[in-house]
C-alpha cells in the first residue's frame, strides 16, 4: 500500500500548541490554585520549579509525534479498505514503540515520573488505559476523515454524472434537429429525381446521388451503439465529392487516398462527411496546384484521417464553429481519451486531423 501522508505534522503540532494553551489557560484561571502544578504539569506561581520542567517537552513532543503516526497510518489503513488484521498489527507496533519509549523516560528520569507515579508498574498500566483511548481518538478522526472525502467524491461523481448526460441529451438533441430537413429534403429529393429524368442525365445523377445522402442522414438501420459501417461513411464522403464536382463540372481538384481494411470497422457517422464538406465550403476548390487533400488510413483498430484545403482568396463564407463543435462533442462521447482531433487555421491552408486509437 502506498502510504500517503494526510495530517502533515505542523498541522497537528499547532493544533497541540493550540489545546495545550487553551487549556492551561481555562485551567489556570479557572480551577488552580497558586503553588498547584496545571493539567499539564505546569506550575502556578508559587511552585517550586522541578522536575516537570523536564518531563514536559518530553511529554508534549511525544503526544505530537504519536498522533501524528498514528493519524496517518490509520487514515492509510481506511482509506485503503484494510482488513481487521492490519489493524490489529498496527496498533500492537504504536503500543509497543510506545511502551519501550515510556520505560527508556523512567530509565533516564525515573524522579519527574515518579511524581505522578508511585512505580514502573503503576506507570505502565496508566499508560496502557490512556494509550488505548488515544488510539481510538485517532482512528475515529481518521475513519470520519475518509468518510467525508469519500462523500465529496461522491457528490462530485454525481455532479460529473449528470453533466455528461446533459452533453449527451443536447447532442441527442441537436442529432435530431439537424434530421428534420434532411427528411423533408429526402421526399422532395425523390420526387425531383422522377421529374429530372426526361430532360437531363446530369441533373438526375446528381438529384440521386444528393437523395442518397439523406437516406444515409436518416438511416438508422444500418447504426449498432450509435456506429456506422466506415464503408458507408466513405461511400458517402465521395457522394459529397460527387455532387460538388456536378456543381462545378466536374473541375474540382481533389486528391482521394484510403489506405487500410475498412471491412467491419465502425464509426459515428457524419464526422469525416462533415469535415470534407467544410473544406468544399471554404475551399479554393479550382486551383490546380492545391487540390484538395483527402487522406485515410486504417490499421487495425486505429483510424487516421487528414483533410487540407486552400482557403479562398476574396469574400468568406460565414461560418458558425457548430459543426466542429458538434464533432468534438460526439467524438468525446463516444471515445473518450482514445482520439484526437486538431483544427489548423492558417493564413492560407485549413487542416484537419483525426485520430482514433480504439475504433
Amino acid at each position: 500500500m502506498r502510504f500517503k501522508t494526510r495530517y502533515r505534522f505542523w498541522h497537528v503540532l499547532l493544533v497541540f500548541v493550540c489545546i495545550f494553551l487553551l487549556v492551561e489557560g481555562l485551567y489556570f484561571f479557572l480551577d488552580a490554585p497558586a503553588g498547584k502544578e496545571t493539567v499539564t504539569g505546569i506550575p502556578n506561581p508559587g511552585a517550586t520549579p522541578g522536575p516537570n520542567y523536564i518531563r514536559l517537552p518530553f511529554f508534549m513532543l511525544f503526544l505530537v509525534v504519536f498522533f501524528y503516526c498514528s493519524l496517518n497510518y490509520y487514515y492509510n489503513l481506511v482509506a485503503g479498505n484494510k482488513k481487521f488484521i492490519s489493524f490489529l498489527r498496527a496498533t500492537l507496533v504504536i503500543i509497543v514503540v510506545t511502551s519501550i519509549y515510556y520505560s527508556l523516560l523512567f530509565y533516564f528520569f525515573p524522579a519527574a515520573l515518579l511524581l505522578t507515579y508511585n512505580s514502573f508498574a503503576e506507570m505502565f498500566f496508566s499508560l496502557m488505559g490512556s494509550m488505548i483511548a488515544l488510539l481510538i481518538v485517532s482512528f475515529l478522526f481518521a475513519y470520519v476523515t475518509v468518510l467525508r472525502e469519500a462523500l465529496k467524491q461522491k457528490r462530485i461523481l454525481e455532479a460529473q454524472k449528470l453533466i455528461l448526460e446533459a452533453q449527451i441529451s443536447q447532442a441527442n438533441f441537436n442529432f435530431l434537429k439537424a434530421q428534420i430537413n434532411p427528411h423533408f429534403l429526402h421526399n422532395t429529393l425523390n420526387f425531383l429525381y422522377a421529374k429530372s429524368l426526361p430532360y437531363s442525365s446530369e441533373l438526375s445523377e446528381g438529384i440521386l446521388t444528393l437523395s442518397d445522402i439523406m437516406r444515409y442522414a436518416l438511416g438508422q438501420g444500418n447504426q449498432k451503439d450509435g456506429k456506422a459501417p466506415l464503408k458507408d461513411e466513405i461511400e458517402h464522403v465521395h457522394n459529397v465529392i460527387k455532387v460538388n464536382q456536378l456543381r462545378y463540372s466536374n473541375q474540382l481538384k481533389v486528391n482521394v487516398e484510403i489506405n487500410g481494411s475498412v471491412n467491419g470497422v465502425m464509426i459515428i457517422p457524419f464526422v469525416l462527411i462533415t469535415l470534407v464538406e467544410n473544406a468544399f465550403k471554404h475551399g479554393d476548390l479550382k486551383n490546380q496546384d492545391y487540390p484538395i487533400d483527402i487522406r485515410l488510413n486504417v490499421e487495425g483498430n486505429k483510424l487516421y484521417f487528414y483533410c487540407s484545403n486552400k482557403k479562398k482568396s476574396g469574400p468568406k463564407q460565414l461560418s458558425t464553429g457548430i459543426g466542429l463543435e458538434n464533432i468534438k462533442t460526439r467524438l468525446e462521447l463516444s471515445y473518450g481519451a482514445a482520439y484526437k482531433f486538431i483544427v489548423k487555421d492558417e493564413r492560407e491552408f485549413y487542416t484537419t486531423e483525426l485520430t482514433i486509437d480504439e475504433l
